[in-house]
């Protein structure tokens, strides 16, 4: 890994006691207007609760005080943050004659973050932080360890519950933050673990070369996360560009600390700014620029991205003039060409920045341009000059991509002249709307000339528009922007959208029709060209997902009719349920071992524990895992209680009470071997399944599998999934499942409900007419209208951006031109599929 940098360790603060905390106002109301601290009330300023007490222990980590931070995820609903600072102060404050701890948590703008002394950078929400967690929950703990003490306090919806207390003495130091969401503020209080997970690894790729250690712990999926990357930011860079073709092998890294503004008065030195960045070519077509300050992700960029593209920009080209580069008949590049196929991550440290909003997502800071600028022009010239190999081959990639762009404009240009992009002029296979109101206008890509016209006939004309597509679109991964603006489909879709493409000419304003709504079949083709659609607008018009105008249409997959009434069903699951709500009532099911027999309400009610114990039962036992659902679920009649763990040796598990409980198996089975044990963990697991001699397996949901074992108890079935041994013969089935038309024996419990759905299916069996949609043009154009395209009956899936490192990583590999990654993909997450279509 190559780098230039120049970098100093933060100063230590005089000190952190209680005169650093300082007052500006109350928290009065918080509660009433939450939308005005945090996001909103939903599902982002329910995370953003976590952010707020994050960004606390991460600015001890940035002011060279913490190392280690844990997030748990409780079983409870709660979150805590735990890490290893110096510790919240408890001294009394002398002004407000309360302890400085109980000051933090219940006034707002109370902290060390407005004293330049303890915090030189912080990254929390304008200093608001952990008091409007404590507004918006209904119960927080604090737990401080301070000067060889430990310390707690409570608090409820902002006011303090008791008195801090003293709880004994200690020899770690740091603060521990639990809180309850308040439900009653909060639309939904059920943390996501993805989420959750995208946010500490960011933080611990850039503050990875600080030490930090952050571990991410969810205690009812059991899952266990350890996020410590040492190389930061260049990390980062290089888990990006990892399935891509690299134009230079190593990641140039520049860091620099200390830098003055300057834009400050004469003889002022003012705060001091730092600066770091990561950055590697690939020989992709697109830009990939991550933003941070103050370790916030700046997802609309700012002063310090408009800084570093303008250093890339000059340095080049003062570059190529002074090497003499370009021909005389080359045409200079511009910033765009030497930005394509860019991936680079900017991260300031910024002593008072200015975001735009409340939720941070540009940055202000006019003085920021200027310096970033000249932190990245003085350190790629001292790159360059070092490594002329790579520069010139930087600079042979925009030279490239510059005549390329040439070509795309004469591409262009053409279809212009041929009428299919030019301005106002649309495709004409477009059945467009009445209406000109693009908030009220939808367009659907629809797939095939068939479906496009029973589209056509069966839409709201006023607001609904129609474009056909033909076969399957190009794959824009592997395409650059002058081949795939020759591609007539795609040419369409530009026409019909309004916005044109590229950074040059994409407008949003322009945008024709609020809602872009993919339809396509359901089946193998019909997903492959939503992905490549998917692709297109990732790639060349992202900013239509980023801003939620990409929808995917949910086409009923199957219609179910029995007794002269019809149903249409959008999935599997859907289906299933409506064919056992039929044959349930006719149906019986006989337990031979006691002679018992199942039907009406008792059936029923039988039938809604199972399909409980269904739905949790295939998360709780991976198939990656080897252990059978029938044997784990036994173990609740065997010991009393269903295992938390299993070391699978030779496909037979040894089963553990709880996952604390695994490190004993494992040693064990070392003993055994004479050697440490090698053991596969599931699809990420660095051991491979070949080379290990153990499979070790946490099953999520278990106390929740208990309960629905328990209400089996009550009806005498909680034994009823035990499997004879595979030289069993003569194995007479413990269960029949019966109606007046049909019978079959089933082995185990697990058989009864995938058996009556069969029945259900099954018109000759007293069950329903059921048939599955494979094509839209199945469908008339009456059916299509009330099930795919009315606003009021129809379901739509919004298509978000929630990590954009992630979707760039998936898109290169299953879209790219990397055969062998994306072998290796499909073969590591193969037995996560639960419903396989071929």
């Amino acid at each position: 890994m190559t780098e230039a940098e120049s970098e100093k360790q933060p100063d230590a603060p005089r000190t952190y006691d209680a005169s650093s905390i300082q007052v500006l106002e109350g928290l009065e109301a918080v509660r009433k207007r939450p939308g005005m601290y945090i996001w909103n009330t939903s599902f982002e300023g329910l995370h953003h609760l976590i952010w707020e007490v994050l960004d606390n222990s991460i600015d001890e980590c940035m002011a060279g005080h913490a190392k280690e931070i844990e997030v748990v995820l409780h079983e409870d609903g709660s979150c805590s943050v735990t890490d290893d600072g110096r510790g919240i102060p408890t001294e009394m404050h002398k002004s407000e004659n309360m302890p400085a701890l109980e000051l933090v948590m219940t006034k707002l703008h109370a902290g060390g973050k407005f004293d330049r002394d303890s915090y030189k950078v912080s990254g929390g929400l304008h200093g608001v932080g952990v008091s409007v967690v404590n507004a918006l929950s209904t119960l927080l703990t604090v737990t401080v360890d301070r000067n060889g003490k430990t310390y707690e306090m409570a608090f409820s919806r902002g006011h303090k519950t008791g008195e801090m207390r003293l709880l004994g003495d200690t020899t770690r130091r740091g603060t521990r933050v639990r809180f309850f969401p308040d439900a009653t503020i909060f639309d939904t209080v059920e943390f996501d673990w993805d989420t959750v997970a995208k946010r500490c690894r960011e933080l611990a790729y850039l503050l990875g070369r600080r030490g930090l250690s952050l571990k991410l712990r969810s205690e009812l999926l059991q899952r266990e996360q350890v996020y410590h990357f040492p190389e930061g930011i260049a990390a980062f860079v290089s888990n990006v560009t990892a399935n891509k073709e690299l134009v230079h092998k190593d990641v140039i890294h520049i860091r620099q600390e200390d830098v003055p503004n300057p834009l400050a008065p004469d003889g002022e030195k003012g705060p001091l700014y730092a600066v770091e960045v990561a950055l590697q070519y690939t020989s992709e077509y697109v830009e990939n620029v991550f933003c941070f300050a103050n370790n916030i992700n700046t997802v609309e960029g700012g002063s310090h991205l408009s800084g570093f593209r303008s250093a890339l920009t000059r340095t080049f080209n003062t570059y190529a003039k002074k090497e003499k580069l370009l021909k005389d008949s080359d045409k200079v590049p511009t910033g765009d060409d030497f930005r394509e196929g860019l991936v680079a991550v900017i991260n300031v440290s910024v002593p008072e920045p200015q975001f735009g909003g409340q939720t941070k997502s540009k940055l202000g800071n006019r003085e920021v341009q200027s310096i970033v600028e000249s932190v990245v022009a003085k350190h790629l010239e001292i790159y360059f000059e070092e490594n002329p190999a790579t520069a010139k081959a930087i600079f042979k990639k925009g030279l490239e991509a510059q005549r390329a762009r040439e070509a795309a404009r004469k591409a262009r240009d053409l279809a212009r002249r041929k009428s299919t992009l030019a301005s106002g002029n649309l495709p004409k296979k477009l059945a467009d709307c009445m209406w000109t109101d693009a908030d009220r206008c939808e367009l659907f890509l629809v797939e095939g000339d068939s479906a496009g016209g029973t589209a056509k006939m069966g839409r709201q004309p006023e607001f609904q528009a129609i474009l056909p597509l033909r076969g399957k679109i190009l794959n824009v991964e592997k395409a650059r922007l002058d081949k795939m603006l020759a591609h007539n489909e795609i040419q369409a879709i530009i026409s019909a959208l309004g916005t044109g493409i590229g950074l040059e000419e994409f407008d949003l304003s322009k945008l024709r029709y609020a809602k872009v709504i993919i339809m396509t079949d359901a089946d193998v083709d019909g997903s492959h060209i939503r992905t490549l659609l998917l692709t297109f607008f990732f790639r060349h018009m992202r900013e239509l997902i980023e801003r939620g105008h990409v929808y995917i249409a949910e086409p009923p997959l199957f219609r179910v009719k029995h007794k002269g009434k019809e149903r249409y069903l959008a999935n599997e699951e859907e289906k299933n349920e409506a064919v056992l709500s039929i044959i349930v009532d006719n149906s019986k099911l006989l337990d031979r071992k006691s002679g018992r027999e199942f039907s009406g309400p008792d059936l029923e009610r039988l039938n809604q524990v199972l399909g409980r114990l269904e739905k949790r039962i295939g998360r709780a036992v991976p198939i990656w895992s080897t252990v059978r659902a029938e044997d784990f679920l036994q173990r609740f009649t065997i010991d009393g209680v269903l295992p938390h763990a299993a070391l699978v040796v030779h496909r037979k598990p040894r089963w553990s009470r709880d996952v604390a409980g695994m490190e004993q198996l494992r040693l064990q089975l070392s003993a055994e071997l004479g050697r440490e044990a090698k053991i596969y963990t599931g699809p990420d697991s660095l051991v491979p399944r070949d080379d290990a001699d153990a499979t070790a397996v946490t099953f999520q949901h278990a106390d929740e599998l208990a309960e629905m074992l328990e209400d089996l108890r009550a009806l005498g079935v909680a034994d009823g999934f035990e499997l004879p041994s595979e030289d069993a013969l003569d194995v007479i089935p413990r269960f029949q499942v019966a109606n007046t038309k049909k019978s079959r024996d089933v082995l185990s419990l697990l058989r009864v409900r995938p058996t009556l759905v069969e029945f259900g299916s099954d018109h000759s069996a007293g069950g329903a007419e059921v048939q599955r949609y494979k094509g839209l043009g199945e469908m008339n154009a009456e059916q299509l209208f009330d099930t795919a395209m009315n606003p009021d009956t129809r379901s739509l899936k919004r298509v978000r951006l929630e990590d954009a490192v992630t979707a760039d990583l998936i898109f290169s590999v299953l879209m790219g031109t990397g055969v062998e990654q994306r072998r290796e993909f499909i073969e590591r997450h193969a037995l996560e599929v639960t419903n396989l279509d071929i």
